[in-house]
């Protein structure tokens, strides 16, 4: 079976699970409400508060903290659900190719996931910057388009390197049980360690774009390929998993 029909498949795979619709639907959702939730908070604003600097463009990009949440979780589940009930061994049955078949899960995953996050990114600035009111007066046309995109492809990343680990572990539940404390407990405990080896940390790195100025190693743009070579040696390495192991 060639890539195209292979990709068709997986697609439908995905549009018609509610839950993986539902987890899509969150990522807008908990963002662009979260991102609000900070607009409106003041308490932030002078310069003097615990020694940092407002930022309007992460206040307006807060709300993604919350969102790669369910964006982890679409990704876990898109790929843990073949390993229930026998499903990968028909899936395999179909595409004995495993790489292949694991490429068009990626794309399929990826695809909607880059097409929510665009359009997360920009309802998040639009509400992010409407809470903010005449404090996101300083944010520049450049900067928000750098946020909006920078969005998109944070959260993609974050899906597809849930949906690398999900293939490791062949559990959407213990991806889950890594992932999210490690992005609520483990990045938080080192948020303010900067040019360090924290700066390489998936999602430091990644939320680089989404932040006015940066004051640790990389840059927007650099962060984001720190990113994606997590999730690039996630994916490579559940398909190897995949591979070496029976289905």
């Amino acid at each position: 079976m060639t890539f195209a029909p292979v990709l068709h498949a997986e697609w439908i795979k995905i549009r018609t699970l509610r839950s993986l619709v539902w987890a899509l639907l969150a990522v807008l959702l908990a963002t662009a409400a979260f991102s609000a939730l900070a607009g409106l908070d003041d308490s932030g604003d002078s310069g003097d508060s615990g020694g940092e600097v407002f930022d309007p463009l992460f206040s307006a990009f807060f709300g993604v903290s919350f969102g790669q949440i369910a964006a982890i979780t679409f990704g876990a589940q898109a790929v843990s659900a073949e390993f229930q009930g026998g499903a990968l061994r028909v899936s395999l049955a179909a595409v004995p190719d495993r790489v292949r078949w694991f490429l068009a899960k990626a794309v399929a995953i990826g695809g909607p996931a880059l097409v929510v996050g665009l359009v997360t990114g920009g309802v998040s600035l639009a509400v992010g910057k409407a809470a903010l009111g005449t404090r996101a007066d300083g944010l520049s046309w450049g900067e928000g388009l750098r946020g909006v995109v920078g969005c998109g492809v944070y959260l993609t990343l974050m899906a597809l390197l849930a949906a690398g680990l999900a293939a490791i572990l062949r559990s959407g539940v213990a991806t889950l049980s890594i992932l999210i404390p490690f992005l609520l407990i483990v990045s938080f405990v080192i948020g303010g360690a900067s040019g360090t080896v924290a700066d390489f940390v998936p999602d430091k790195a990644g939320q680089v774009v989404l932040h006015e100025t940066g004051d640790g190693t990389l840059g927007p743009w650099s962060g984001l390929a720190v990113t994606a070579a997590w999730a690039a040696a996630a994916l490579t390495a559940g398909a190897w998993s995949l591979r070496r192991r029976d289905a």
